[in-house]
């Protein structure tokens, strides 16, 4: 091995944070995913952290409030829209076969109102049993199993599996008690 193998890596230096690059980093996060407000916020915050950890003259405190206006215009414009991006996630989570709970602490995570989170789960039809064949089919579970005795042998982890996702108990013996399809 060389010298330049062995040596530990130095930690890249980090571009200054101005209020222009808090912007830039923003719009470049919202280029690749949709975002909520809150969850942009963590993303961004993170990102003065680590240049304030390298930089220790560094006021975070002006950064943070760089972030509220940056938030501030990013709502403005229409590039975040917490309403828009829980419905997105909600209609993908439940064709996923997830659960409303998973779905409610997913969304609260990622820093959306739970207010917002309940309109929009009470305006969806949601049929617990119907999501959780989804998610049975996905995971090849209870009546998407291909040998009958696996499946007996197996019935109390296929429970487990269908309750820890969120499932009541009832809905996720009525699954795995479904004939073969």
């Amino acid at each position: 091995m060389s010298e330049e193998q062995t040596s530990p890596k130095k930690p890249r230096a980090l571009r200054k944070m101005t209020r222009q690059r808090v912007k830039n980093i923003g719009l470049y996060y919202l280029k690749r995913f949709e975002s909520s407000v809150g969850n942009l916020r963590t993303v961004l915050k993170r990102r003065v952290d680590a240049y304030a950890y390298q930089n220790k003259e560094f006021e975070r405190g002006e950064a943070y409030e760089w972030i509220e206006e940056v938030l501030e215009d990013f709502q403005r414009y229409g590039y975040l829209n917490d309403e828009r991006y829980a419905e997105m996630k909600i209609k993908d989570y439940m064709s996923a076969g997830k659960s409303p709970r998973y779905i409610l602490g997913k969304l609260r995570e990622k820093g959306v109102d739970e207010t917002i989170i309940n309109t929009l789960m009470d305006a969806q039809e949601y049929d617990p049993y119907e999501t959780a064949m989804k998610l049975a089919k996905k995971k090849k579970i209870g009546p998407f199993c291909a040998d009958g005795e696996v499946r007996r042998e197996r019935r109390s982890k296929d429970l487990a599996i269908l309750v820890r996702a969120g499932f009541d108990y009832d809905v996720a013996v009525k699954v795995l008690e479904t004939a073969e399809s």
